[in-house]
C-alpha cells in the first residue's frame, strides 16, 4: 500500500489525528474542501445530540505548503469540542484523587456491555473493567479522521477527473427509487438530509425515523457509491490482496456497523443466469462499450472502465435509549445494557464515509499504477496510459 494511513484518538477525548503517508508532491489540499466533507459526514435526519455540539474542522499540521503537498506526511487535526466536559474522566494524565475528580470519574464508567458494539468482545480481550476503555475508540466518532483523509484521497483522484457520488437505497423497510443517473441528481442528494432523490421514499423514511425514536429504537439501512471515469486495469488479477474488489470490501467493511458489501448487482447475481449476468462488449464509432454494468466496473480484481458501484448495508445502532438484555461485567449479574448518547439513524452519514473508504483504496490504486512520487509525473504516465489503451 502506497497512500497509507493511521487515526488516533478517543470519542471524547482531545481531539482526532490522523497520518497520511505516501500523497504525491504537488496536489492541491484544501481544508475548505476537507471541512465541506467533514460537513457532509454530520448531516442526517435521525442524527443524534452530539451532531449540535461538534462543528467539525480539520487543521493541516504537515505535509501541505502553502496550499500543495510537499511529498513528506500530512498531519491532520480534529478538535474534539465536548473535550471540554471530559477533560477529568479521560484526561491522559494522573487525576488528583479528590472525592468530587473521583464521583466524576465513577460516574463515567461503564460495566453494563451493549449487544452489538465492541463492549463485550473488546473488555474482555482487552482486560479492561471500565469498557469506556473500549467504546472510545470504537465509537463512530473514528470515521471522522477518515472522513479527513478521504477527501485529500478525493484530492487526488479530482486530478484525473474521478468523480463520485452516494445515496441512501433503503432505510428501515422502505426503499427508494434508484436513479437511473444519479449524478444528474447529484445537488438534490447533497441537499437532502436522508441522501435520497426520491421525494416519496423520502417521507415515508422520515416517519420511519421518527416512530423508531418514539419507541425507543433505532434503524439501519442501505446505501451506493458510484465512482466514475475510473480507468481500467487498476487492482490486478494476479494475487489475491491486489483485488480492487477485495480492498474495497475490506475498505467499506471496515466502518463501523457495516454488515455487508456488494460490487455491481452483488447478492442477485446467485439467481441470474450467466447470459443475464455478464456484461457484453460491443463496438461502436470505433470503441469499445458496454450497454450494462452487472459487475459494478470491476472483473477479475480489476477495473474495467465502468462505473465502480458499491452497495452497503449497516445495522442499528446498538446503542438505544430502550435498552437491550445484557450483563455487567466482573459482578456477573443480568442488566439493562448502557446507554451513551447516540443517533436513531445514521445511514446517510455512512455513505459519506464509505465513499471516503473507497476513495482511499481508488487513490492508492491510482499511485500504484502511474507512480506518487508527484502529481506531474502521475499525469504524464496516467496520459501516456490512456493514450496506449485509447489505440488498442
Amino acid at each position: 500500500m502506497i497512500f497509507r494511513f493511521l487515526t488516533s484518538g478517543e470519542s471524547h477525548g482531545k481531539c482526532l489525528n490522523a497520518i497520511i503517508e505516501g500523497v504525491p508532491a504537488g496536489v492541491n489540499i484544501s481544508s475548505d474542501f476537507i471541512n465541506s466533507e467533514l460537513k457532509r459526514r454530520q448531516v442526517g435526519y435521525g442524527r443524534g445530540g452530539r451532531m449540535k455540539i461538534e462543528t467539525d474542522k480539520a487543521q493541516i499540521l504537515s505535509g501541505v505548503r502553502h496550499g500543495y503537498s510537499i511529498g513528506s506526511p500530512i498531519c491532520l487535526e480534529i478538535e474534539n469540542k465536548d473535550w471540554a466536559n471530559w477533560t477529568i474522566p479521560m484526561s491522559s494524565e494522573p487525576v488528583e484523587q479528590t472525592q468530587e475528580n473521583i464521583q466524576i470519574i465513577e460516574s463515567k464508567k461503564i460495566i453494563n456491555v451493549r449487544p452489538g458494539h465492541a463492549d463485550y468482545a473488546g473488555a474482555l480481550k482487552y482486560n479492561h473493567a471500565d469498557v469506556r476503555n473500549i467504546l472510545e475508540r470504537s465509537s463512530a466518532r473514528e470515521t471522522a479522521a477518515r472522513v479527513a483523509v478521504g477527501a485529500v484521497a478525493k484530492s487526488i483522484l479530482k486530478e484525473f477527473d474521478i468523480d463520485f457520488v452516494s445515496f441512501t437505497t433503503q432505510i428501515g423497510k422502505i426503499k427508494a427509487d434508484i436513479p437511473s443517473n444519479p449524478f444528474e441528481l447529484k445537488n438534490k442528494i447533497e441537499a437532502s438530509d436522508l441522501r435520497t432523490a426520491d421525494d416519496i421514499a423520502y417521507e415515508k423514511m422520515k416517519k420511519e425515523i421518527d416512530e423508531a425514536k418514539k419507541q425507543g429504537d433505532t434503524l439501519g439501512g442501505s446505501f451506493k457509491v458510484i465512482f466514475r471515469n475510473v480507468p481500467i486495469g487498476l487492482g490486478s488479477h494476479v494475487q489475491w490482496d491486489r483485488k480492487l474488489d477485495g480492498l474495497i470490501a475490506q475498505a467499506v467493511m471496515s466502518i463501523q456497523a457495516v454488515k455487508s458489501v456488494e460490487v455491481g448487482i452483488g447478492h442477485k447475481a446467485a439467481e441470474t443466469f450467466g447470459s443475464q449476468t455478464h456484461d457484453e462488449i460491443f463496438i461502436e464509432n470505433g470503441k469499445y462499450i458496454r450497454k450494462t454494468n452487472n459487475a459494478g466496473g470491476i472483473e477479475s480484481g480489476m477495473s474495467n472502465g465502468e462505473d465502480i458501484v458499491i452497495t452497503a448495508s449497516m445495522k442499528a445502532i446498538p446503542t438505544m435509549l430502550k435498552p437491550l438484555n445484557s450483563i455487567a461485567l466482573d459482578i456477573k449479574k443480568e442488566v439493562s445494557a448502557h446507554f451513551e448518547r447516540s443517533d436513531t439513524c445514521a445511514v446517510a452519514a455512512c455513505a459519506v464515509v464509505a465513499e471516503a473508504m473507497v476513495a482511499i483504496v481508488l487513490a492508492d490504486a491510482m499511485m500504484e499504477k502511474f507512480s506518487h512520487d508527484s502529481i506531474d509525473e502521475m499525469k504524464r504516465n496516467f496520459q501516456n496510459y490512456i493514450k496506449r489503451i485509447e489505440e488498442r
